[in-house]
C-alpha cells in the first residue's frame, strides 16, 4: 500500500491528485505545520532525514522529491496513460516541464515568500528601515522581474493549448500545478495571463483534483 506523508498546504497535495488520477489505493499520513514557524513537524524526519514533504512509502521503499515521486508513480503504475512514449519529442517536452517546475519556477517563488516574511518580521525599530530597504531592493530589482519573466515564458509556451505536452493531460500538468497555484497566491498571476488562468480552472475542475482535496484537507498556499 502506498502511504503519502502529507503536510498540509504543501507540494504533497499534487501527489494525492496524481494518485487519484491513477486510480490507486493509498493511505494519507497527515502532518501539520507549526503555526508559528510554518515549518514541518520534526516527526517527518522519522520518515525521511530532511523532514520535508512530499514523501511516499511503497512497500519497503521510501521516496522524496516531487519530481522523483511523480516519475516513479507514472512509470510504475501509469500504464502509459500519463506520459508520452519514451524517445518522442513530446516525451522530452514532458521531462522538461517535470523538472522546470521545481528547478526553475519555484526558486523565485520561494524567494518571494521568504523576503515578504523578512520584511514583516519583528525587529528593533532602528533596524527596520535598513532591512526593509534591502528587502524592497531585492524584490523590485530581482525577484519580481524574474517572476514576470517566468510567467510570461510559461504563458507563451502553453500557447493557447489546454495542456503542457501535446493535446492530452499528463503528469507534467500535475507537476506544474503547484508553482502556478503559488504564483496565483503570491506572485501576481492574474487575468493578464489568460492561458495560465484557464489552465488552473481546468485542473481545479477535474474530478480527481476534487477528490484529492477531500483526502488532503484544507489547501491554502502560504503567502
Amino acid at each position: 500500500m502506498i502511504v503519502v506523508h502529507h503536510l498540509n498546504n504543501s507540494r504533497s497535495q499534487r501527489v494525492l491528485w496524481l494518485l487519484e488520477e491513477l486510480g490507486l489505493d493509498y493511505e494519507v499520513q497527515r502532518y501539520q505545520r507549526d503555526p508559528a514557524t510554518m515549518r514541518a513537524p520534526a516527526s517527518l524526519r522519522q520518515v525521511h532525514p530532511l523532514g520535508k514533504s512530499p514523501v511516499i512509502t511503497d512497500g519497503q521503499m521510501t521516496l522524496a522529491e516531487s519530481g522523483a515521486i511523480v516519475e516513479y508513480l507514472v512509470d510504475t503504475y501509469g500504464k502509459g496513460e500519463f506520459a508520452p512514449a519514451r524517445g518522442t519529442p513530446d516525451y522530452f517536452r514532458y521531462l522538461y516541464w517535470l523538472h522546470y517546475a521545481e528547478g526553475s519556477a519555484m526558486p523565485p517563488l520561494l524567494m518571494k515568500l521568504i523576503f515578504s516574511r523578512i520584511g514583516g518580521a519583528p525587529m528593533p525599530f532602528f533596524i527596520k528601515p535598513i532591512v526593509r530597504g534591502i528587502v524592497d531592493r531585492v524584490r523590485t530589482s530581482f525577484i519580481d522581474p524574474q517572476l514576470a519573466l517566468h510567467l510570461d515564458y510559461v504563458e507563451a509556451e502553453l500557447g493557447g493549448r489546454q495542456w503542457f505536452v501535446g493535446d492530452r493531460f499528463t503528469a507534467a500538468d500535475v507537476q506544474m500545478s503547484f508553482p502556478l497555484e503559488a504564483a496565483a497566491s503570491r506572485a501576481g498571476l492574474d487575468a493578464k495571463r489568460p492561458g495560465l488562468n484557464s489552465f488552473l480552472e481546468r485542473i481545479h475542475a477535474r474530478p480527481a483534483y476534487q477528490r484529492a482535496l477531500e483526502r488532503g484537507g484544507k489547501y491554502e498556499l502560504l503567502r
